[in-house]
């Protein structure tokens, strides 16, 4: 009997030849590199970036875009999102990526959210 070929994990994406995590964006639910979505978390009933990951606390994914914040918002998928009752404060993430698109567009870089 001839061993069954090895067979792509689902959910992973190639990435220079070692598969790397895929998260849902909460906002368009396409499925992305991990790396490419900003991880958020609830501080205290604010939604608030955590761009190093390590915040205690269910994380929600989100493409650092005010376009996938709106629509996540009108969707309300944060708090199924982070499994929490009730509106969720997105104030301290709207200025955020507020500032990052204003960056982006006098052509500074932004490695950091």
């Amino acid at each position: 009997m001839r061993p069954a070929p090895p067979t792509p994990r689902r959910g992973r994406l190639m990435k220079r030849g070692r598969t790397a995590p895929v998260r849902t964006c909460a906002g368009c639910r396409v499925r992305t590199a991990k790396s490419d979505l900003l991880r958020l978390v609830v501080v205290e009933g604010v939604i608030v970036p955590d761009p190093r990951g390590r915040l205690p606390g269910r994380g929600a994914h989100l493409h650092p875009d005010l376009a996938c914040l709106e629509l996540a918002e009108r969707r309300r998928a944060f708090p199924r999102a982070f499994r929490l009752p009730g509106p969720l404060d997105v104030s301290a993430l709207r200025e955020r990526l507020a500032a990052r698109a204003a960056q982006q567009q006098d052509g500074r870089m932004v490695s950091d959210v």
